[in-house]
This record gives C-alpha cells, sequence and structure tokens, in this order.
C-alpha cells in the first residue's frame, strides 16, 4: 500500500514526545497538515497542528471517523498504549498507513515477560531472570536469590513499574505492592525478577523497516525524582546525548550484536519490527545487556535526540521509508549534527506523587538552538495551564555537552509556574564519573577516537599513493617511512633532513574551516629547506596533533600534504596522528613535518669557496605571505576589525581576506633542482625575512647588496605595511616582501639560469650583487627601502 504525500498526519497522544514529533514534522515539506489527539499546549502552537479533544485517543473507531472527515492518510501514534492495543493493525484494516510496529511486535513492550523470553530464545545479552504469575513462588524465589534484583511489572504501567529495592525486606515489600495491592493495575499481575546489573544505562532510539536499521546517538535519562539519582522512578526527569561512555566500536556492536539480531529474530517469529525500537541498555564490566525494550519513542529521549538531526533530515521520509521497507533506499536522508543535546524536564511540586493541577504557566521566547517542549500543559480559555506530573521540559544543543547543558537550564529559566521543579544535576554522570564509569573508561572517554583515527589512515592510503616515486612506495599506515636509495639513483651520497611547521598561519586556517592549503605550507618549508642544500627530498613525513579529531578537517590537511609532495617530487610515507584532549582548545591543531633527502656531493650548497665579489643575486618572486610573519599579521588584521570572509582590500579580484592569506607557500623545489650545478648558494626566505636569511648563505668576508625597487612589492605586502604602521626595514626583516628563494650565481651563468627558471613558470628578478663585507658590516645591505615608504 502506498503512502503519497502530502502527508496529511493523525498524531496520537498529548506528552513531550509527541510535541517533539510535530515540532519535527511541521518541518517536512512533504507534510501538509497535523492532527493531535489530545496534543497539548505546545503542539497546539506548533506549525501546520492543531489539537483535536473531542475524540479520545484510545477510541479507534472514533479516531478512524475523525481521519476520513479530515481525508487523513498517515497515523503516528506516540504513546506504547495504542500501539499495544493494536492501533497500527487496525487503521491498516481501513487502509490507512502507520507508523509503528503491530500488535504482535508491540508485545516487545506490551510485556515484560514476553520480551525477556524472547531475548533469551534469540541469545540476546539480557540479565538473568524469572517469569511469575503466582506471588507465592515469586516470593519464595525472592528469598532464594543471593543477588540484588529488579522487581518489574511485567505490562504497561507508564514507565513506573520497575521497582529497584535495596534490601530483602523491600524486595518483599515491592513484590507485595505490585502483585496483591495492584500499585500498577493488572499490569502487576505478572512480575519479572531479575538480576540487578551495575554499571551506564544507555537508550539506543532505532528506526526500522522490518530489515534494515538506522540508530540515533546513545542517549542517557535521568529516572529518578531527585539529584545524584536518589528517590523514586519517574518517566525521566531529564537526557543528553551522546554519552561519552558509547565509543563508536561500542556503538557498532550494539547495532551488531543486539539490535539487528533483535530485528531479525522478530521477522524470524513472523512479527516483523516496523517504527522506531527503543532499547535500553546496561553497560557492565561483563559487556552490554539488555535492560528492556519499547517499541516506541522514547520520552524524554525524543526531545533531546530530534533537535540534533540535521535540517536536510526529513523525519516525515523517514518513517515512510520504514512503513513502506525502504528504510535501506538510495538517497534517503538521516544525518546527525556534530553537537551535543540536553533535555531538562520540569515537573509539578509532589510528582511522581501526588501533584496539583490548573496552575498558569508563563514561558518566555526561546533563544535560536533552546527548544520548548510541552508534556503536562493545555490551553485553557487562551492561557496556558499545568495538566500533568511532567508539565514541560528545555531541550539545547551545543557545541559541546557542557555547552548543551548550560543552554538547557537557561531555557529553564524562561519557564514559570507555581511549585515547579526540576533536577539541577542533569548529565552530572558525564562530568562527575561515578566508580562504575571509572571502571568502564576508555580511550574514545578520554577524548581520544582510535577508530577515526585508523578511519583517517584509510581515507588517506589512496591519496597518499598518488606521491610514490621510485624508491619511496608512498604506504602510510605502519610505523615509518623508508627509501631505497639505489631505487630512487643514489649509489653514494650525503643524506639530508629538515623538520618545520605552519607556524600561526594555521590559526586563520581554523578560523575560516578552510584547511586545503596549509599543508602544502607544510611540505614547502621543509622541501625548500632542503633545496637550498642542493638535496633532493624523497620523503615526506607529517605529524597532526589536535584535542579531538575531525575526520574531514584532517582529511583535508593531509591531501594539501600530499598536493604538496607531488609538487616537491617527493613520496609522502609515514607520519603520526595524535589526539590530545586537553592540549588544544577546541577544533584547534598544530602541525609538523620532516622530509628526508639526499645530495650528491658535487651538487652541496653553498658552495663558499667559489663565491666571489659581483657574483649575482637572482630572486624568485614568492606566491605571497608565505608561512611567515603571521603573527604579526594577524594582530594587524584584528586591530583593523577586518574579518577574514570580507573581501581583502589588497586584491581587487573579490577574493576573501582568509583565502588570499591561505595561499600556500611556492615549492621551488624541481626548477632549482635542474639548475643546481649553476648556483653557488641559495636562500629560502622565511622567518627573519631578506635581512636574516640571505647571510646564511655567504661566507664571512662577503656580503649581499640587495636593490628591493629589482621588483615590485606585492599589494598584500603594501596593504600590510600600511596598515600596520610598519618601518621598510621591519619588513624587509619579518617578511619576503615578493622574494621567497635567493640564488648567488657566478655573471656568466646568470642568463642561463634565468631562462631555466623561467621555463619552469618561476617568476625572476636580477635583485643584486655579491660586495666585501668589512668587519662590523651586516651580511644583507639593503638598497632602495624607502620605495616602499
Amino acid at each position: 500500500m502506498g503512502i503519497k504525500s502530502p502527508l496529511r498526519i493523525l498524531l496520537i497522544g498529548n506528552g513531550g514526545r509527541e510535541h517533539a514529533i510535530a515540532w519535527k514534522l511541521s518541518q517536512s515539506s512533504k507534510v501538509e497538515s497535523i492532527i493531535a489527539v489530545p496534543g497539548n499546549g505546545g503542539t497546539a502552537t506548533c506549525a501546520k497542528t492543531r489539537n483535536e479533544t473531542s475524540v479520545s485517543a484510545e477510541d479507534f473507531p472514533a479516531l478512524l471517523e475523525l481521519a476520513r472527515k479530515e481525508n487523513i492518510n498517515y497515523v503516528v501514534p506516540g504513546p506504547e498504549a495504542p500501539l499495544v492495543a493494536g492501533a497500527v493493525d487496525f487503521f491498516k484494516q481501513a487502509g490507512i498507513q502507520s507508523f509503528g510496529p503491530s500488535m504482535d511486535a508491540a508485545r516487545m513492550e506490551g510485556s515484560k515477560t514476553f520480551s525477556k523470553d524472547f531475548m533469551k530464545k534469540w541469545k540476546i545479552p539480557t540479565a538473568e531472570y524469572e517469569n511469575f504469575s503466582d506471588y507465592k513462588k515469586a516470593r519464595d524465589y525472592l528469598n532464594q536469590v543471593q543477588h540484588d534484583v529488579v522487581i518489574k511489572a511485567s505490562g504497561l504501567a507508564a514507565g513506573k513499574g520497575v521497582i529497584i529495592p535495596t534490601t530483602k525486606e523491600e524486595a518483599q515489600q515491592a513484590l507485595k505492592d505490585i502483585m496483591l495491592n495492584k500499585e500498577f493495575g493488572s499490569a502487576g499481575d505478572e512480575v519479572v525478577i531479575e538480576e540487578f546489573l551495575t554499571g551506564d544505562e544507555l537508550s539506543i532510539i532505532t528506526f526500522s523497516d522490518g530489515h534494515s536499521i538506522k540508530s540515533l546517538p546513545p542517549a542517557q535519562d535521568h529516572k529518578r525524582i531527585g539529584e545524584d539519582d536518589t528517590g523514586l522512578n519517574t518517566g525521566g526527569m531529564g537526557c543528553y546525548a551522546p554519552t561519552n561512555i558509547a565509543t563508536p566500536t561500542l556503538v557498532a556492536q550494539i547495532d551488531r550484536d543486539i539490535i539487528q539480531p533483535t530485528i531479525d529474530g522478530m521477522r524470524k517469529d513472523d512479527m516483523p519490527f516496523v517504527g522506531v525500537l527503543f532499547t535500553g541498555l546496561m553497560v557492565t564490566k561483563t559487556g552490554v545487556k539488555v535492560l528492556e525494550y519499547n517499541v516506541r519513542f522514547g520520552d524524554p529521549e525524543t526531545q533531546t535526540l530530534l533537535p540534533l538531526l540535521s535540517h536536510d533530515t526529513d523525519l516525515a521520509e523517514i518513517m515512510v521509508a520504514c512503513s513502506q521497507g525502504t528504510l535501506d533506499k538510495e538517497g534517503l536522508v538521516i544525518n546527525v549534527e556534530p553537537k551535543s543535546s540536553t533535555t531538562v524536564v520540569v515537573a509539578a511540586g509532589g510528582y511522581p506523587e501526588s501533584y496539583g493541577k490548573g496552575d498558569e504557566i508563563q514561558i518566555q521566547t526561546p533563544p535560536e538552538g533552546i527548544n520548548i517542549f510541552h508534556a503536562g500543559t493545555k490551553l485553557s480559555n487562551g492561557k496556558l495551564q499545568t495538566s500533568g506530573g511532567r508539565v514541560i521540559a528545555a531541550t539545547a544543543t551545543g557545541e559541546n555537552l557542557r555547552a548543551a547543558v548550560d543552554r538547557a537550564y537557561e531555557g529553564v529559566k524562561l519557564i514559570q509556574f507555581s511549585k515547579m521543579y526540576y533536577r539541577k544535576d542533569i548529565a552530572h554522570r558525564a562530568f562527575r564519573p561515578t566508580q562504575q564509569t571509572k571502571e568502564a573508561l576508555t580511550y574514545a572517554q578520554a577524548g581520544v577516537s582510535i577508530e577515526g583515527g585508523n578511519l583517517l589512515v584509510e581515507r588517506l592510503k589512496k591519496v597518499t599513493r598518488t606521491t610514490a616515486r621510485p624508491g619511496a612506495d608512498a604506504q602510510i599506515g605502519g610505523f615509518g617511512g623508508e627509501v631505497d636509495l639505489e631505487k630512487a639513483g643514489y649509489s653514494t651520497g650525503i643524506m639530508v633532513g629538515a623538520i618545520d611547521g605552519v607556524g600561526t598561519k594555521l590559526a586563520i586556517a581554523q578560523a575560516t574551516g578552510n584547511h586545503s592549503t596549509v599543508g602544502i605550507d607544510l611540505v614547502a618549508m621543509n622541501v625548500n629547506d632542503l633545496v637550498v642544500q642542493g638535496a633532493e627530498p624523497l620523503m615526506f613525513l607529517d605529524y597532526y596533533g589536535c584535542s579531538k579529531l575531525n575526520q574531514e578537517c584532517a582529511a583535508n590537511f593531509v591531501e594539501g600534504v600530499a598536493e604538496g609532495c607531488r609538487q616537491a617530487g617527493c613520496a609522502l610515507s609515514g607520519g603520526e596522528t595524535a589526539e590530545m584532549p586537553g592540549m588544544y582548545r577546541d577544533d584547534d591543531y598544530d602541525a609538523a613535518g620532516a622530509a628526508i633527502g639526499m645530495m650528491h656531493p658535487e651538487n652541496r650548497l653553498p658552495r663558499l669557496d667559489a663565491m666571489s665579489e659581483g657574483d649575482i643575486l637572482i630572486g624568485l618572486a614568492s606566491s605571497g605571505v608565505h608561512s611567515n610573519g603571521f603573527s604579526l599579521v594577524r594582530r594587524i588584521i584584528a586591530r583593523e576589525q577586518l574579518s577574514y570572509d570580507a573581501a581583502a582590500p589588497w586584491d581587487n579580484s573579490g577574493v576573501t581576506v582568509g583565502a588570499s592569506l591561505l595561499t600556500p607557500t611556492k615549492i621551488y623545489v624541481k626548477p632549482l633542482l635542474k639548475a643546481v650545478s649553476q648556483l653557488k648558494g641559495l636562500a629560502h626566505i622565511t622567518g627573519g625575512g631578506l635581512t636574516e636569511n640571505v647571510p646564511r648563505m655567504l661566507p664571512k668576508h662577503l656580503a649581499a647588496e640587495i636593490d628591493v625597487t629589482a621588483w615590485q612589492l606585492p599589494a598584500v605586502f603594501k596593504w600590510l605595511k600600511a596598515a600596520g604602521n610598519i618601518e621598510a626595514s621591519e619588513m624587509a626583516r619579518t617578511f619576503n616582501t615578493g622574494v621567497g628563494m635567493v640564488a648567488v650565481v657566478s655573471p656568466q651563468e646568470v642568463e642561463s639560469v634565468l631562462r631555466l627558471l623561467q621555463t619552469y613558470g618561476e617568476t625572476v628578478y636580477t635583485i643584486g650583487k655579491l660586495v666585501a663585507r668589512p668587519e662590523g658590516v651586516e651580511g644583507c645591505v639593503l638598497k632602495g627601502l624607502e620605495s616602499w615608504q
């Protein structure tokens, strides 16, 4: 039976879960309208949604009549009661599809004895248990067992039918209250007495079409009414997601060993599960075990998780795909934002015992990122009033859990009604680990994802292989790289190494989110240092250190490294990625690299003995600021109050400040290696500029006399000089000022070297000559600096 849009939805229920579902469904372009029966004060004001209170949510024939009258073509039962009562089957027989399991499949929540027996049959890990319908046998069993227990009413008890006694006396009293005193009504006709498990609880919400599964991030509910998890059980006083104890490996294991076998077992038992399966889990010392199944969205987990779905994730489309058995279809988007979410439930005073109703509620408009989800509220004569125990909740998302928690409590401050109560420690287990969580700690909990690092290595293996060269096969993932010198063309020679970083230019990459060029910078800073010695770079190794691995960012960076290696003709043969929580802030990272090369002795530079007065200095144009002086650049940008996404004032093409400054350092290796036999010396112009770097290639008796009017000061340097009010001499000592490499050539070789370098596309200038250097004279004398004023 096909389901066609536009969808006109009948949403059954009146809790916070239903408000959150209506909120997300209303964002779908496929949804035309939603009728909530009976709904609450939140659904009443939700987009595309109206409440209908003239029909009971338990009266299926009346609901069907309403559905036909309103031309409803899709039903979404929110709570467990209508699902267990067969709502999906009823509407299906009437020709209307629903989102949810059949009556048979809903027994997984409707009967805890049924679900426990199912787990035993299909070897789903769970606590040891026994089922009892006879009070005397249950009482005798309690007297015999030596371990702590949990006593559960088998039927539906609105989330309250679970007792966790701390003594034998409490256990016997709980059993009597459930089975004899009927505290939970007929739900207590049968009980499950199971082993009390210790560890950390997780809630997993999974979409299923009967075959495929798609799980949302693990959440952690807070069932107890009191802070530090004390007092009576409730339907849930708060929640946060994702949890810090659920590593990617653990989540994959849960899907593989618990969720998928559950769905497969239900299908094999002729009760295929369609809809949302809520799996309550305990992470114990001996592994993950199932506490219970629910056959619908959790509450308050739904309020926590739905705001994490991306804007392009269409809940209506997901629901329909489940109903039609096409959850695995190509193009279905289920994306989760890389954020944290927290829900704080605000309850009526006295809940979960007796509490008042009808108190007026005042709510201020929440800012973006905070949602107020109604549960026990109603509109009466245009005024919002309390009508339940768990009245309302504030949910907030944030870049991390601390931010999400803080914002959720900001949301609570927007709510006011008499005797309102809420826990002030939601997510406390994530911030103040118990002894149990200490024992369960993993490397991932410390903020390091081994799996993420492994995935990054796999992603980068292909791009790394493109840098292979004779003698170095460019394989990463091992403990180091190697070069076969004979295959590289060196039977003899001198090995040369260089190590360097990118510097504070990384801060601009991080500020703009553009990490594609700084990897080239890293290679350039190293291989340019090698070639000035006359060496050919053969192998490159990189290091990337961060607080928390962002795979996309790291991949973009290393892809840039690979591009730099291709430009330099060396192999990217290894590297290291280090996650170090606490060493860096937020998404900051640092990078370093090492280039290994070989040099034929006859090409060794500088050839100091060959240099003499009158030798010519050739300058190779830079591509921009390269990778030095950025601490000063950033200070100037900040003082000018110039954003990185603004148009660069030194460039008329419309390029942004950030993009211009991230122009990568020019790599001069290939042309210079072709000219190396004709060169006497090379200086890579990095930190220290012309003034400090050129003398490093000269003998003590010679100085470089450079005329800076031989080339045009690039526009970016003109702007930096003016905006920073920088003296010309300071410019020459800090930046490359348009010349990234300087070569010493004999007068007889100048024309030949110029032609060769130009053949390789280099822009070259004749910028000066070598002169005698008297005692006490600087090794680099700059003429024409006044032209920069």
